[in-house]
């Protein structure tokens, strides 16, 4: 027999959980469909122990840079209590029951299963018959998308989901794609020990960023001994024993004990059953409005929406879906000042258009860029300074629709311009603005003095 509720939410990871959970919160009777873990990627594969695991790396990097600066140290990487942590405090051991208590708590049902769309109003999970009266919400989020090198699907390679989970670091270990994560978890595991090989179809590290960045990073694993080789395609991948052998488009063959395939992530609607309310279910991302209305009845938040895999973006759209849902007033999704970070050392934070996708939105750019070692706080810092500010002015209007923050705090310095970008604060009000002294956010006005330049 069919099931009446108000809200089906199918998916429950940070997006899907927190429209879910502010939905039982006001009153409606809500089910939440999970295949997996309550949570999603992020607390259980992704930005949490991930950054546990860049954060003991950081303290390795931090005491090398000791000699010279502060006396002497010497340091014994090991890699049990990051792993210990990561089972321990960010996933008790891969467990969701904590999660679905929390939403549980606030008053919704939960079915562990996989759902399905059979016609409007009507969700199938795994037989059992859901029928909203009021909504139907999809977050299920991405999957890894995987190359189609000769032989990857033959042999045992790492997505991010092994990689975290592993209790010992490799002995050595190849990426397959440049990307945030590939970068983050190069850079993490090389500072452990592992002899790591980092290899990018693309140009540049962090194709999605500005080059400067790329050349940056790539710069500062050149130094930590991470190999990086870019514009090399993968041609083919074997494995044999305990070694993995990948085959570049110009003949050379790497070799590694471990082989890390990070190349993006896409949506999957085709499971979703998404053509039977009239939606492309071969579509790279489903289509929502301003409110994230799909079509009627149907919202969609996270990942699959297409707006960037990132946690803050399902949360920002979970919460205008909500208010939707319940009729609450509020503004329509604005992605104009979109943050990105990427948590590697030196950190890279970007907000909006880079200068290639401002010119190509036939915008009149204008740039401005300061490093990080000429100011006072970089000098200050010395070991470990690396660092750039970028700047990306809409001519025409004087403002910012752009910027790049990479240093020691790229990420913390980026709230600033993300401000500045969000509230289209013109150019030179920023001139004059007081910026506080000795800071690495002081670079900010070197590279609005470039950018006057």
């Amino acid at each position: 027999m069919a099931q009446d509720t108000d809200v089906v939410v199918i998916g429950m990871g940070v997006g899907g959980e927190h429209v879910a959970g502010r939905l039982a919160e006001a009153g409606l009777d809500v089910v939440g469909v999970e295949a997996q873990l309550v949570g999603g990627e992020c607390p259980y594969w992704a930005c949490i122990p991930s950054k546990m695991m860049v954060r003991a790396g950081n303290l390795i990097a931090e005491a090398r840079r000791v000699p010279g600066m502060a006396g002497q140290a010497e340091v014994a990487p090991d890699f049990t209590p990051v792993a210990t942590r990561i089972r321990e405090e960010a996933t008790t051991d891969w467990d969701d029951q904590a999660a679905v208590d929390r939403f549980t708590g606030k008053g919704g049902r939960f079915l562990r299963g996989r759902a399905r769309l059979t016609s409007p109003g009507r969700v199938d999970v795994d037989g059992q018959v859901l029928t909203p009266r009021r909504s139907i919400v999809l977050a299920t989020g991405s999957r890894p998308q995987i190359p189609p090198v000769p032989g990857l699907d033959k042999v045992p390679y790492w997505t991010n989901r092994e990689a975290i989970a592993v209790k010992e670091a490799p002995a050595s270990l190849l990426v397959l794609g440049g990307g945030a994560v590939g970068c983050e978890l190069a850079q993490a595991f090389a500072r452990f020990g592992t002899v790591v090989t980092v290899v990018e179809a693309r140009e540049g590290l962090l194709p999605a960023e500005e080059p400067e960045a790329g050349r940056l990073l790539g710069d500062a694993l050149g130094r930590e001994g991470v190999s990086v080789r870019t514009g090399a395609g993968a041609t083919s991948v074997s494995h044999s024993g305990d070694t993995f052998r990948l085959t570049l488009d110009d003949g050379e063959e790497l070799t590694g004990q471990q082989l890390l395939v990070s190349t993006g992530r896409r949506a999957d609607l085709a499971t979703l059953g998404v053509e039977s309310v009239g939606l492309d279910p071969a579509a790279r991302a489903l289509s929502v409005d301003g409110q994230m209305r799909a079509t009627d009845g149907v919202w969609g938040v996270g990942d699959l929406t297409g707006r960037g895999a990132f946690t803050h973006v399902a949360m920002y759209q979970a919460e205008i879906a909500a208010r939707s849902i319940l009729g609450e007033p509020g503004p329509e999704a604005d992605y104009r000042a979109l943050p990105r970070v990427t948590f590697t050392d030196p950190e890279i934070g970007s907000v909006g258009m880079s200068e290639r996708a401002a010119g190509e939105r036939g915008l009149r750019v204008r740039t401005g860029t300061a490093q990080v070692p000429a100011s006072t706080r970089g000098w200050i810092h010395r070991a470990g300074n690396e660092g750039l500010i970028k700047l990306v002015e809409d001519a025409e209007r004087g403002v910012l629709v752009g910027a790049t923050s990479a240093g020691p705090t790229g990420g913390e310095v980026l709230y600033g311009l993300a401000v500045a970008v969000q509230a289209e604060v013109p150019v030179e009000q920023l001139r004059h603005m007081i910026y506080a002294y000795p800071t690495f956010h002081r670079v900010v006005e070197d590279a609005l003095a470039d950018l006057a330049g």
